[in-house]
């Protein structure tokens, strides 16, 4: 097939969405596809791989980005237009951001209580907000395309909010490499990394790996840190990802914990840091389904994250790990964590995770990705016969 992907920035470093379309894009061509990716911008990856860019630009809107990508994808001659969630021109269109009013309705949240009527207030007057709501309507648009949903809150949200009925919506989970994010690796890297980090063997190290800091939780993470550090418990928080963070250090040093955390920044490889963990901590506000807890799971780490975080659907409660109903409520996290200063109670879950994570693997993504676009050809075939 002649496959067209969309994406603002091809790019894996950009975040999850960009990682898993780089990774999509990757498989389709291995399996023989001819992969046309139509991006505002590239990273260096695209050199290295077999597809075809095609690079618009639209100026900085994401309404421009939109009608940009659309003149260019006519121009091809496509079987099939797949969007990651940044254009409208598409038969499938798979928003890896998930609901963008769910997501605004969730960044209130991290708001003093007293501010959100006014925010959300605020909100609805900026040109921003009525580009948004002119990008969903095209977006959601009932014209017979397919919305691949990643997780189930996804799909509730698309059709409460942006009113895309049940029968347009299939629900595809992210897919893991489980051959790069395993547990074999940490004979490789974990003791080099903890004695970077200044931590022994018996010191419990929890992970997190963002660049949104303030919707995946950090703040919360920091607070539980605070009070861990308060009772001298050992324990050591890694935070990997994100900019300008200074000021996070300095929000560390008023909550007693400078000490027990470390923040890396931007890395090039995070598997050596999923071998130094014990655990991986996401108390997300908001998260579709993060790609990072399924590299948590197959790395062989439990996890606790949040009932807003679409990856927490595939976990069982005390089996691969935990999920916190507040992403704001320390308390409750620290709750979540009391079990897992059990060594054997972590490689217990561990081995439970990495078992998870064999059933939800990028290759098979690809498979149940390709039946959609089948079922798209299908249709297309039919409607014109009975043309």
């Amino acid at each position: 097939m002649r496959v067209g992907l969309v994406i603002e920035r091809f790019d894996p470093r950009r975040g999850g969405a960009e990682l898993s379309t780089v990774q999509f894009a990757t498989q389709l061509a291995e399996r023989g596809h001819q992969i046309h990716v139509v991006a505002r911008r590239f990273g260096e990856v695209v050199h290295r791989l077999p597809i075809i860019a095609h690079l618009v630009s639209g100026g900085r809107t994401r309404v421009g980005f939109a009608e940009a990508a659309e003149a260019e994808l006519r121009s091809l001659s496509l079987d099939l237009v797949h969007d990651m969630g940044s254009g409208w021109y598409c038969d499938v269109f798979q928003p890896h951001g998930g609901s963008p009013v769910a997501v605004s309705r969730q960044k209130l949240l991290l708001l003093p209580r007293w501010m959100r009527p006014i925010k959300r207030a605020f909100n609805r007057l900026t040109p921003r907000y009525r580009e948004f709501q002119t990008l969903l309507n095209r977006q959601c648009a009932d014209d017979g395309r397919i919305l691949v949903a990643l997780s189930q809150m996804t799909a509730e949200h698309f059709q409460q909010f942006h009113g895309v009925k049940p029968e347009r919506i299939r629900l595809i989970y992210n897919g893991v490499d489980t051959r790069r994010f395993s547990p074999a690796h940490r004979a490789d890297h974990r003791r080099a990394v903890r004695r970077q980090l200044g931590v022994g063997e018996r010191t419990v190290v929890l992970l997190i790996v963002a660049h949104n800091f303030a919707l995946k939780g950090v703040p919360t993470l920091l607070r539980a840190m605070g009070r861990l550090t308060a009772r001298r418990a050992p324990v050591h928080l890694v935070v990997v990802g994100g900019k300008r963070t200074r000021r996070w250090t300095r929000r560390a040093e008023r909550l007693g914990a400078a000490g027990a955390v470390t923040f890396t920044g931007p890395v090039e490889d995070t598997v050596p840091w999923y071998a130094a963990a014990d655990v991986y901590v996401h108390p997300a506000f908001y998260d579709n389904c993060s790609l990072v807890v399924l590299e948590a799971l197959a790395s062989g780490l439990p996890v606790v994250t949040s009932r807003l975080n679409g990856a927490g659907e595939l976990l069982t409660e005390g089996v691969e790990g935990y999920i916190v109903s507040d992403p704001a409520d320390a308390d409750e996290l620290l709750d979540r964590l009391e079990p897992l200063w059990d060594p054997d109670v972590r490689q217990r879950m561990g081995q439970s995770a990495r078992q998870l994570a064999l059933n939800h693997t990028s290759a098979q993504k690809v498979d149940q990705i390709l039946a959609v676009y089948q079922e798209v050809s299908r249709a297309r075939r039919q409607k014109t016969h009975a043309a």
